[in-house]
């Protein structure tokens, strides 16, 4: 039997403090929203609309991972990642739900602030 590659804390061992120091960068936090459907996602800046480098990447899936948000699946070549939504909500009901909704309630805004105004 072989070793996960990519360790993760037991849902008991996730701590408030480090998920929300996790979310806390707008970059992971961007990945944790376009993550919200619950299903693993293929690992690539291509597939996140992230302008970043590859190991840029990989630090911010890391990081979400090891703060419990996330876990990652091997096949092969190929690697996903799934929010670990149903251990969160058994142990911060809520949480991530609620910083999901303002995170799009919030890009919505800044999108409309900043759109283009129209000629009069």
């Amino acid at each position: 039997m072989s070793t996960n590659p990519y360790p993760q804390p037991s849902a008991d061992e996730v701590d408030l403090v480090e998920v929300l120091r996790a979310l806390a960068d707008p970059v992971r936090l961007r990945i944790v929203v376009r993550l919200a459907g619950n299903e693993y996602h293929p690992c690539g800046t291509e597939d996140d609309g992230l302008e970043i480098h590859k190991s840029t990447l990989s630090h911010h899936f890391k990081t979400l991972r090891e703060a419990g948000i996330t876990s990652t699946l091997v096949r092969g070549r190929n690697h996903g990642v799934k929010l670990r939504r149903d251990e969160l909500e058994s142990r911060f009901p809520g949480v991530l739900d609620s910083i999901v909704a303002a995170a799009v309630g919030a890009a919505c805004t800044a999108h409309v602030a900043v759109s283009p105004a129209r000629p009069t």
